[in-house]
């Protein structure tokens, strides 16, 4: 299920309707009648290299609040996904706080993927938003690239920035290291346990979505009760198929397919 806002437009429609074909509970996005649908313009130096270009604050999801989320949908939701590039104004990281905490006062869990991008970091209530959503996050899937952002000192080493993180309260850390695989960590007996499990080489053609793709697949398979090896094993497959298609949305890979792509 997912909850957003969309203009009353082609694109918007188009984009709902994609969800739909992809088998997303769609219920949750309202059409707003006085504001377009928000776009991100992706430019690419090489297929390893972009930059975006996104035009969020004054579209339809801009302007949504905590009154757009429906609370009856909200209930059936066991856990929530936060993605940090959607927390680009202050009624937007309102929102997603309120509704982190129905879902963890319902028992349910919460994981977060902070996808930092440069824009981002120009909105003041950033630092303070993700200091917050760290504290209720269960299962935290940055790269490694972003794990320095959340370091409480500099120069501290990345086991060390992982170690302050699951001794605050985060329980699973799971790190993105693109071509080269990724790495899960956890606490046991209040030691650090380690496992890495190395990537696929396939050809790169749009590596947009793919971490994307990576969390989802991770993230639903270890909560459906996979051990974290088998779910980091699969999430890797998942976002080796989505970096060979042009698109963010065209390597979706169901897990039929992801186990067709492991077998060979």
């Amino acid at each position: 299920m997912i909850f957003g806002c969309v203009g009353n437009d082609d694109f918007g429609r188009l984009n709902i309707e994609r969800l739909r074909h992809e088998g997303v509970i769609v219920d949750g996005i309202r059409v707003m009648n006085n504001a377009v649908t928000g776009t991100a313009f992706v430019s690419y130096q090489s297929p390893q290299e972009r930059d975006f270009i996104f035009n969020i604050p004054d579209s339809a999801c801009g302007l949504f609040t905590e009154k757009d989320i429906d609370q009856a949908l909200l209930q059936q939701c066991g856990h929530i996904h936060i993605m940090g590039s959607s927390l680009f104004s202050f009624r937007m990281i309102d929102a997603t706080r309120k509704a982190m905490m129905a879902i963890k006062a319902a028992g349910g869990t919460v994981s977060f993927d902070p996808n930092i991008r440069k824009e981002m970091l120009n909105i003041p209530e950033m630092e303070q938003a993700f200091d917050y959503l760290i504290e209720y996050t269960d299962i935290f899937l940055p790269s490694e690239s972003e794990l320095p952002f959340f370091a409480r000192h500099k120069n501290l080493s990345e086991e060390q920035i992982i170690s302050d993180l699951l001794q605050a309260g985060v329980k699973h850390v799971v790190v993105k290291r693109a071509q080269r695989g990724a790495s899960y960590y956890h606490l046991q007996k209040g030691e650090l346990q380690t496992l890495h499990l190395p990537g696929y080489t396939v050809e790169t053609v749009d590596p947009t979505g793919a971490g994307d793709c990576f969390g989802a697949t991770f993230v639903t398979l270890f909560l459906s009760g996979l051990p974290a090896s088998e779910a980091l094993h699969y999430a890797n497959a998942s976002g080796a198929i989505a970096v060979t298609q042009q698109g963010p949305m065209e390597g979706l890979a169901s897990l039929s397919e992801i186990d067709d792509f492991l077998r060979r």
